[in-house]
């Protein structure tokens, strides 16, 4: 499952993300976005789990849960439509 992680610090890296993540089971990659020209966190990021159990107790269980000083926002990601 893909996942989506919102509002985070700017400061948070991938690293971080995937020790979080991993108390819950598996994650295969975490993907912070990044300005372009800046190179700077967008303030989220993607995170890919392969088993749905562990990724939506994640889900549930981080939505909402203060990291890093900011309130997350942890849902499944919704695949953008291709043009």
């Amino acid at each position: 499952m893909n996942i989506y992680i919102g509002n985070l610090n700017y400061r948070v890296r991938e690293d971080d993300l995937q020790r979080v993540l991993e108390d819950y089971g598996t994650v295969d990659s975490i993907k912070v976005i990044k300005d372009r020209d800046s190179g700077r966190s967008k303030g989220f990021a993607f995170a890919e789990m392969p088993n749905n159990a562990e990724a939506l107790k994640a889900i549930d269980e981080l939505n909402e849960a203060e990291f890093e000083g900011r309130q997350m926002v942890v849902k499944e990601a919704i695949p953008r439509e291709r043009q």
